[in-house]
C-alpha cells in the first residue's frame, strides 16, 4: 500500500474560543497575525462558506437513494474544499511537502464525472434557472458561491503566491456543480426551468 500523501490532522480543539480574535486579527497555520479582512482570509473563508453549502446538499441529496452517487461524491469535494482551505491558510514559505492540498488528481477526477453526468442530460436549448427541485437550487448556489471563491483567488494570486492547482479546482468544481444541478432533475424526473427572455413583465400580455 503507498504512503498517503497528505499528513494526518494535528489538533486538539478543546478551548473554543480564545478572544484573540477581538482586535480583528487572526492566525495563519504558520503563526503569522494579520487583519480579517486580508485577500487571503476573505479567500479561503469563502472556501469555508462554499463547503457549507456542499454540506446543505450534501443533506438533501440523502432523502432519495436513486441521488447516492451525488451524495458520495458531494461528501468527498468537503474534504476536498478543506484540504484546499489548508493551503491557502499557509504562506508558501511554511508549506509541509504533507500538508493537504488539491493536486492535479482531484482536478481530472471532476472532469471524469463532469463527463460522465453530462453524457446522461439533452442538449440545453436555452439558459436555466435555479428551480425545478430544491436540491437543484441548492447547487445553483453553491454554484454561484465557488464562483465567487474563485474571482478571490484570482484577485489574490495578484497580490501573492498561491499554487495553480486551487484556482483550476475551483473552476472546474463550479463547472460540475452546473451538470450536478441538471443531473438531480433528470433523475428525478422533474423539468428544468429554462431561462425565457419574454417571461418578464414586459413581455408578459396578460399583465396590466
Amino acid at each position: 500500500m503507498s504512503e498517503k500523501p497528505f499528513g494526518d490532522p494535528r489538533i486538539a480543539l478543546n478551548r473554543i474560543y480564545t478572544k484573540r480574535g477581538d482586535s480583528g486579527e487572526t492566525s495563519l497555520a504558520g503563526g503569522q497575525r494579520v487583519s480579517k479582512d486580508e485577500p487571503r482570509i476573505e479567500a479561503y473563508g469563502t472556501v469555508d462558506e462554499l463547503n457549507g453549502f456542499v454540506g446543505v446538499a450534501t443533506v438533501s441529496c440523502r432523502e432519495d437513494p436513486r441521488l447516492a452517487p451525488l451524495a458520495a461524491i458531494l461528501r468527498r469535494v468537503q474534504h476536498e474544499l478543506f484540504n484546499l482551505g489548508s493551503i491557502l491558510a499557509t504562506q508558501p514559505a511554511d508549506v509541509h511537502p504533507h500538508q493537504a492540498r488539491v493536486t492535479g488528481v482531484e482536478i481530472a477526477q471532476l472532469e471524469r464525472e463532469i463527463d460522465a453526468m453530462n453524457a446522461d442530460l439533452p442538449p440545453l436549448r436555452s439558459f436555466v434557472l435555479p428551480g425545478g427541485t430544491r436540491l437543484n437550487a441548492e447547487l445553483h448556489l453553491t454554484r454561484t458561491v465557488c464562483r465567487r471563491a474563485e474571482r478571490l483567488l484570482v484577485a489574490l494570486a495578484r497580490e501573492e503566491s498561491i499554487p495553480p492547482e486551487t484556482i483550476s479546482y475551483l473552476n472546474r468544481l463550479s463547472d460540475a456543480m452546473f451538470v450536478w444541478s441538471r443531473w438531480v432533475n433528470h433523475v428525478l424526473g422533474v423539468a428544468e426551468v429554462l431561462w425565457e427572455p419574454n417571461a418578464a413583465a414586459s413581455g408578459r400580455e396578460d399583465l396590466p
